[in-house]
């Protein structure tokens, strides 16, 4: 019995040290102080880019003054200045970016999604109407002022729009260092083969002179 007890307890050991020590286990986070992003590596990484030799990063990889300028809006009203990774290689694994939004008056960032990260802003000027679409088709929208913020569920379809009669600028920060966004009309009209017309047309029930219409809008057809 005694040896019966012994060999069970010897298995016991042998199953919780692999438990604890399965590669599935261990530490989510970085190894080391930091990993600037050498986006001209040729190396393939995974979530992330090779890491730049510690002798040749330098306090400039960690400082990013891309945000203090404004971009041209575009056909919808509005300039994302993005900093990630690679505008800002020193996010590289940190798991964090950040964008600059600027609106025109009336100035809507369009319907998209951010498949990586969850998204959370602060309106710095003007007034927004933030609105996001959860997987069970309940809408739920506000309009914000300066000063107030708002968070988009990971993955979630979504939009902002200037309601006010200025200027509006947002900033908005992710989880990510590459956040990705799907922005449903160039998506679904832009997309490179195109989808076919009668695909679209049967999803929006819709006649196919709809769609080429549409995808005229963004130089497709």
């Amino acid at each position: 019995m005694a040896v019966k007890t012994s060999f069970f307890l010897l298995n016991l050991s042998f199953f919780v040290i692999l438990f604890f020590t399965s590669p599935c286990y261990s530490d989510p986070d970085q190894l080391q102080d930091f990993c600037v992003a050498d986006l001209n590596a040729t190396t393939t990484s995974l979530n992330g880019f090779p890491c730049k030799p510690v002798s040749q990063v330098s306090s400039s990889d960690f400082f990013f003054s891309g945000l203090t300028k404004e971009g041209n809006t575009n056909i919808f009203g509005v300039s994302v200045t993005a900093g990630n990774v690679l505008s800002f290689p020193g996010l590289n694994t940190l798991g964090i970016s950040m964008n600059r939004v600027v609106y025109a008056p009336g100035g809507v960032n369009t319907l998209h999604s951010h498949p990586r990260a969850t998204e959370a802003g602060v309106i710095i000027k003007g007034t927004l109407l933030v609105g996001f679409v959860s997987t069970t088709n309940v809408f739920y929208s506000k309009v914000l002022n300066a000063g107030e913020m708002f968070v988009i569920p990971k993955g979630l379809v979504h939009f902002q729009k200037n309601v006010g009669r200025g200027k509006a600028v947002a900033i908005t920060s992710f989880n990510s260092q590459l956040p990705g966004a799907a922005v449903l009309p160039a998506t679904l009209f832009a997309s490179s083969p195109a989808i076919p017309n009668d695909i679209l047309a049967q999803n929006f029930q819709v006649d196919e002179t709809v769609i080429t219409s549409i995808k005229s809008k963004f130089g497709s057809s």
